[in-house]
């Protein structure tokens, strides 16, 4: 108190400070890494989901469209990007002075009309046989019931067709060389889709663990000679619907060494008929 009066009350500031720049240090970051994750994890199970759906030839054929081709060129028609080199006035749209390294596309071959044939993929040919040879066995009631015995693979060698037999068919009588008829129509289908082509062919005879009845060690007849002679009853069963004999590469007989089943070497499927047709 004064002689004046009372004294004012004290003014009382309060300063509020804002700090800025803490939310937004942390704002976004983590919503990039968890899509990052979701989108890994989606990518993992399709893959999963693929490999379960899918068998050995069509995971083999999804493999080789993803396979990438290296080519080498003295000019380029252009880069690595978006044409991948890749020519836009040639027809096919490759660069000129092109070489492919790698597997080499087949040559071209003579026809019999001394027409030039057109140069085609190994691969894609190779495919194309597979899919006109089941195509033919599902037109024919007589063959369709051995449709579940013809086996097909793409090797490193070239397309590898097999006939397989079963517990209750086989392709040959016990212990000989004698064809059944209906495998002589299978063969006789393969014929023909094959005919015309320059692969090579390579047959290979294949035998159970099953002695001979009988049979000593060095005898005359044993499970070489069955499937060496099996081989060439397979030859002549395709030389017979029209395949030149040219075309036969080599014939081999390698008796049980190369089972389709190794843990049961007496299996029915482990007699089998390989045709290989060869690449190149």
């Amino acid at each position: 108190m004064t002689a004046l009066g009372p004294l004012p009350e004290p003014e009382v500031l309060i300063k509020k400070v804002k700090v800025g720049g803490h939310d937004t240090h942390h704002g976004g970051a983590w919503k990039v890494a968890y899509a990052d994750f979701v989108t890994a994890m989606m990518a993992f199970f399709l893959l999963m989901w693929l490999l379960g759906a899918t068998n050995e030839d069509q995971r083999k054929g999804i493999a080789d469209y993803f396979a990438p081709t290296v080519m080498e060129s003295e000019k380029s028609g252009g880069s690595n990007g978006f044409m991948q080199g890749r020519s836009l006035e040639d027809p096919d749209g490759v660069a000129p002075h092109q070489r492919r390294a790698g597997m080499q596309p087949v040559a071209p071959y003579q026809a019999a009309n001394g027409a030039r044939a057109p140069a085609r993929s190994d691969d894609g040919q190779l495919r194309k046989v597979e899919s006109e040879i089941r195509k033919r066995l599902e037109r024919d009631p007589g063959l369709k019931a051995l449709v579940g015995q013809i086996r097909f693979s793409h090797t490193p060698e070239g397309l590898r067709i097999e006939l397989v037999d079963k517990a209750d068919y086989s392709m040959f009588g016990s212990g000989g060389t004698a064809m059944d008829p209906r495998a002589r129509r299978l063969l006789a289908a393969v014929a023909e889709t094959i005919d015309g082509l320059p692969n090579k062919i390579a047959i290979r005879g294949h035998t159970d663990a099953q002695p001979f009845s009988g049979a000593t060690r060095g005898a005359a007849e044993n499970n070489w000679t069955l499937s060496a002679g099996r081989a060439e009853a397979t030859r002549a069963a395709l030389a017979a619907s029209g395949v030149p004999e040219e075309r036969f590469s080599r014939l081999e007989g390698v008796a049980d060494t190369e089972p389709f089943n190794p843990d049961n070497p007496f299996d029915p499927r482990n007699r089998r008929m390989s045709i290989t047709l060869l690449r190149g």
